[in-house]
């Protein structure tokens, strides 16, 4: 049996943002799916309704008879009964990046990395090659605008993947094209250094097709850096994007309009203009980005750049939850505080005269106690905050690590800082303070997107309303 046996795979966290959309693409090419994961979702239902065969929990009776392999992601411990019972029969354990690597033999494969952005320039890629009807395949580490739509199993030669950095996994792809949005320290449970985050890079664009296209930074420090590091290979063609004179692909301005941008880019000499469907000169930018790499792949940028206004966003990047009594809710997944002030920079140019009302839940102990001074820095531009405590995701608790972090750094920057030490308090806590005109960012990548509905529906209550 060959390791990369996709004929029956099983998954074990089936419903994962990342395993979800690999389920899919192989039930929609034939392949017998198997997998489990922790609760029913709609992820499940969806993928139940492609022929999945997925339980609920995990035990080493839900591995099938038949599996051809099993499927897991970093997150899955090696004491997981189901990784146990396949291992006991010999099954090849196959790593999620093992996969997609697979599923993009055959195409012309497009991977976007960085620390930010990454699923909403690859999103915006799959928008807009699809818009042109060239049917690309992709996977995507966030759903476009319903369940199941992280993934796709197209017609066209194109497969557009995002590549994660957080545990390496990204060097495993031999892309055509390559997307290097930014490099920064992050992922302190896998990385020590920035030193180890270059050489981490730098192996990933070393799997370029010989040939093929960087699509990189000019403006992040970082990634001119790893630019500088890789720029002696002779088969390699570097395309830079930015606002830096000497990009390639330079962007001259960038111009807000509300929930909306308009962004003029320099190709070839001459200027284009076109309309990004999101906020924020953080987006223009990665749209510009995903610009460059359809380029190198032969798409027309007369055609490729009003395709991207398609790009509507993906849920949890910036996505309007509701409004009631003129307060709108937005839920961003931003949990580094790069991302927390662009977000934050981006929501403030679309308010107006209203206030950012901002509620964030720090995302792993490792990453708060070492950036959790960032993340108040970042936080000091909404007009007050909420800080929940730590979603642990996958970590166990370090002592001495709190959100407290983020909220004395928050207060030392003058900001109107608060506390809420349960998700239930916040909706009436956050209720009693908006008045009409302001904006509600829910912020972070653990469960406080729940928030937003019952924001809303407290919003909406007579008693809600102070």
């Amino acid at each position: 049996m060959s390791p990369t046996d996709l004929s029956a795979p099983h998954f074990i966290g089936i419903g994962g943002a990342g395993m979800s959309g690999l389920a899919k693409i192989l039930a929609l090419r034939g392949a017998q799916v198997s997998g489990s994961d922790a609760k029913e979702s709609t992820v499940v239902l969806a993928l139940k309704q492609l022929g999945a065969e997925v339980s609920v929990g995990h035990t080493a009776e839900h591995v099938p008879a038949g599996a051809s392999c099993i499927v897991v992601s970093s997150a899955i411990r090696d004491t997981n009964p189901e990784l146990v019972a396949g291992r006991e029969r010999g099954l090849p354990v196959i790593h999620r990046a093992d996969a997609l690597a697979a599923l993009m033999v055959g195409r012309r494969a497009l991977a976007v990395a960085g620390t930010h952005g990454k699923t909403t320039t690859t999103s915006m890629l799959a928008v807009s090659l699809g818009a042109l009807g060239l049917d690309p395949s992709y996977a995507i580490g966030g759903d476009l605008d319903e369940p199941g739509s992280n993934a796709h199993h197209g017609t066209g030669e194109i497969f557009v993947a995002e590549a994660d950095e957080s545990d390496r996994s990204f060097q495993k792809y031999s892309p055509e094209v390559a997307v290097v949005l930014n490099v920064e320290l992050d992922h302190h449970a896998n990385y020590a250094s920035m030193v180890e985050i270059y050489e981490s890079f730098e192996a990933f664009v070393a799997r370029i097709v010989p040939g093929g296209t960087l699509v990189v930074s000019a403006d992040h420090p970082g990634a001119r850096e790893l630019t500088a590091r890789v720029s002696a290979r002779p088969d390699l063609r570097i395309v830079t994007v930015g606002e830096s004179a000497d990009a390639t692909l330079r962007v001259l301005r960038v111009t807000p309009h509300g929930m909306t941008s308009e962004v003029t880019v320099l190709v070839d000499d001459a200027e284009l203009t076109f309309t990004v469907s999101v906020p924020g000169r953080h987006y223009a930018h990665n749209a510009v980005s995903a610009l460059a790499a359809g380029i190198a792949l032969g798409v027309p940028a007369a055609e490729l750049a009003p395709a991207l206004s398609s790009y509507t966003g993906v849920r949890r990047r910036l996505q309007l939850k509701g409004e009631e009594a003129g307060v709108q809710v937005i839920d961003s997944y931003a949990h580094h505080p790069t991302e927390i002030a662009a977000d934050l920079e981006a929501i403030r140019s679309a308010a107006g005269d209203g206030r950012v009302l901002a509620v964030f839940q720090p995302h792993l102990f490792s990453r708060t106690q070492q950036l959790g001074t960032e993340m108040g820095e970042a936080l000091s531009l909404a007009d007050t905050v909420v800080v929940l405590d730590i979603y642990p995701a996958r970590e166990d608790p370090v002592p001495g690590v709190t959100s407290e972090l983020v909220i004395d750094a928050a207060r030392s920057h003058g900001t109107d800082t608060l506390s809420a030490r349960t998700l239930a308090e916040v909706p009436e806590l956050i209720a009693g303070m908006a008045k009409q005109g302001d904006l509600v960012l829910t912020m972070g990548a653990g469960d406080v997107t729940t928030l937003g509905p019952e924001i809303l529906a407290r919003l909406a209550a007579p008693t809600g309303r102070s």
